[in-house]
């Protein structure tokens, strides 16, 4: 059985960027967590980032643990201490790409100061909140971002306080890159992902994904199912959205998108800006020139395009190979098939035609001796004639009489049914008309 798990670990297509050692992972089942980290490892492969040139950063909670699971240089930081570290990654080495993955309670409760700051300073980093309503980790109290009226282990009747909404928070404070999902909208989380790591700048991602553990289960409001179905219809996509209608109440509607995408100088290029103005042409930070570094951004990103180039090509390569599979396959059956179709259709065409033929003249031998018993029995009409009561009888036996060998039958029965109303001499007619007919 470990045999087996270890060929599965070492076979996933996310071996190069999660730790498959560390699999299975400690997250509860329904928890959309371990979906925004397969997001994000699928963004990082999009990129074409370097991923020996990424940094992952997380607090604490159950988000914090993701630092844990990436297979790049990673930092499990003290609570609310994320972003402080994040930002000194990035100012020690403005080449990394730096990343802050965790919770809304590290992110927006005890580390909500360093949060605003690094949106107002504009630090060139992605930060991505998952929001869960609740301190999953430490008993399921209420945090900056329960909806009012749900319950938590501190508010057990209700939340009287007011959440905060935290793509209004990152816009006041100057985020110029803000996008909200769901954990269910796991194509559009991989696409925010991406955007924002190629980009410069503050970048803030939030995805709603209440704990099924302690925030559904406490609220009854079933489990991560349930809570799927709820994002399916209550999700309203609205790119561009004025962030002061991205309010979430208790089950209600959730507006999603992207909502701003801006630029402006970060953190760092106002720095130099200030210090050329100070120091002149002369100044250089980590000991390169303003030209230098840009012609190494330049070339970074020329090296990017290159690997997103060949990993689409890849993944087309792929999508056409495991296309053509089924269709070799198919093809021996179907060729199998049409040639004992096509053997039969060719060899026994003429035992085929043989008895349609003989059906055709069959059917076309037996007209003739009617007819002429037909024409021959138009005495038949005459004799009757002089019986009033027959005649009528008569036509109308000979008007529904059937073509073909049915028609003398016909006018036989006809001929008796009207026999009781006629005389000795129309039953003698009667009789004498299919002997005629018979000739």
């Amino acid at each position: 059985m470990s045999t087996d798990i270890e060929k599965f670990k070492a076979g996933s297509p996310m071996s190069d960027t999660l730790r498959m050692d560390r699999m299975p992972h400690i997250w509860c089942p329904g928890c959309g967590i371990g979906s925004e980290v397969n997001s994000f490892a699928e963004a990082v492969k999009r990129s074409g980032i370097d991923p020996k040139k990424l940094v992952v950063v997380s607090g604490i909670g159950c988000t914090g643990r993701v630092a844990g699971y990436v297979n790049f240089d990673s930092i499990h930081t003290t609570h609310g201490r994320a972003i402080p570290v994040a930002t000194g990654i990035k100012l020690a080495n403005p080449e990394l790409t730096v990343v802050v993955f965790s919770g809304e309670g590290d992110l927006a409760g005890i580390g909500g100061n360093h949060l605003i700051h690094a949106a107002r300073r504009n630090m060139d980093i992605v930060v991505i909140c998952n929001n869960n309503f609740t301190y999953g980790m430490t008993g399921g109290q209420v945090t900056p971002t329960t909806p009012g009226a749900a319950i938590a282990s501190t508010t057990p009747y209700g939340n009287y306080e007011y959440p905060f909404s935290l793509p209004l928070l990152m816009d006041a404070a100057g985020a110029t890159y803000i996008a909200r999902w769901t954990s269910m909208h796991s194509r559009n989380v991989t696409q925010s992902m991406e955007e924002a790591l190629l980009r410069k700048g503050f970048s803030f991602i939030e995805i709603i994904s209440p704990c099924p553990t302690l925030y559904l289960r406490r609220n009854r409001l079933g489990d991560g199912v349930d809570q799927l179905q709820n994002y399916q219809d209550n999700s309203i996509l609205k790119h561009g959205a004025d962030t002061r209608e991205t309010n979430i109440d208790f089950q209600g509607k959730i507006v999603v998108g992207k909502f701003v995408e801006k630029n402006k100088p970060t953190y760092l290029e106002a720095v130099d800006k200030c210090c050329v103005k100070l120091v002149g042409d002369d100044y250089q930070l980590y000991g390169k020139t303003i030209p230098e570094r840009e012609a190494e951004e330049k070339a970074e990103k020329e090296r990017i395009a290159a690997r997103r180039a060949a990993m689409q090509a890849d993944e087309k390569a792929q999508e056409e190979a495991a296309s053509a599979k089924p269709r070799q396959a198919s093809a021996p059956k179907a060729a199998a098939k049409k040639a004992p179709a096509k053997a039969a259709k060719k060899a026994p065409a003429k035992a085929v035609a043989a008895p349609k033929a003989a059906k055709k003249t069959a059917a076309k031998t037996p007209a003739k001796p009617v007819k002429k018993a037909a024409a021959k029995a138009k005495p038949v009409k005459k004799a009757a004639a002089k019986a009033k009561p027959v005649k009528k009888a008569a036509t109308k036996a000979v008007a529904k009489a059937p073509a073909g060998k049915a028609a003398p039958k016909a006018a036989a029965k006809a001929a008796k049914k009207a026999a009781p109303k006629a005389t000795g001499k129309t039953k003698a007619v009667a009789k004498a008309a299919p002997k005629k007919t018979r000739k």
